[in-house]
């Protein structure tokens, strides 16, 4: 892979495929443009499906050289078999879906793990928007205003983590980052009231 394309990559997709097996099968959903597949394709030699809604980046994903298919993620995953991936990955779309629950629960049926990533609606700039100053955040993490976000199911990484426990879901791994995607002490002790964006690694919980 060239520097430039390595300097190009989205710092929460670099992280991402830090937790990616080489020649893993994956599923990329709310994949954009496919560059986070792209990039998984260069550097681990991934072999999978990107799932897309919106028209504009239909073109993009072909162009980039990604296997695409547009549906909508709310409708589930049926056209897929069980256990048909090693990784799903949802990065900072779990906010933006109807029925997030039915969707972690999706993930781990069609792939052995999930990646997800959202932005933290615990961190403390969001808490002293809503509570000292009486409106809807809006910070890096979460730069739109209430009338015109996308956002619909936003959680803290405590309610996720929460969610988890009663869906039977494992959680492997969490890393909690600034917007910059960069993590330090702090983060790692208070990540609920410090981390900006939560990134998580999860499997079904064996009985």
């Amino acid at each position: 892979m060239s520097a430039e394309r390595t300097a190009d990559i989205r710092p929460d997709f670099a992280i991402i495929a830090q937790w990616i097996r080489p020649n893993s099968r994956v599923l990329d959903l709310g994949c954009g443009d496919g560059a986070l597949l792209r990039h998984l394709g260069d550097r681990k030699q991934v072999t999978g499906y990107g799932l897309e809604l919106d028209d504009k980046y239909i073109p993009q994903c072909l162009a980039n050289g990604i296997n695409v298919i547009q549906t909508d993620l709310d409708q589930g995953l049926a056209e897929f078999d069980d256990r048909s991936f090693d990784f799903v990955i949802l990065s900072l779309t779990l906010q933006a879906t109807h029925f997030p629950a039915r969707l972690l629960e999706e993930m781990l049926r069609v792939g052995s793990q999930g990646i997800v990533t959202f932005p933290n609606f615990g961190h403390w700039r969001a808490r002293v928007q809503l509570g000292l100053f009486g409106h809807m955040p809006v910070n890096p993490a979460l730069p739109h205003h209430w009338y015109d976000t996308t956002n619909i199911h936003l959680c803290t990484l405590r309610d996720f983590e929460n969610l988890c426990h009663l869906r039977n879901i494992d959680i492997l791994e969490r890393r909690a980052v600034d917007h910059a995607h960069q993590t330090g002490l702090g983060l790692r002790v208070i990540p609920n009231l410090l981390g900006e964006i939560a990134l998580y690694r999860f499997t079904r919980k064996v009985a």
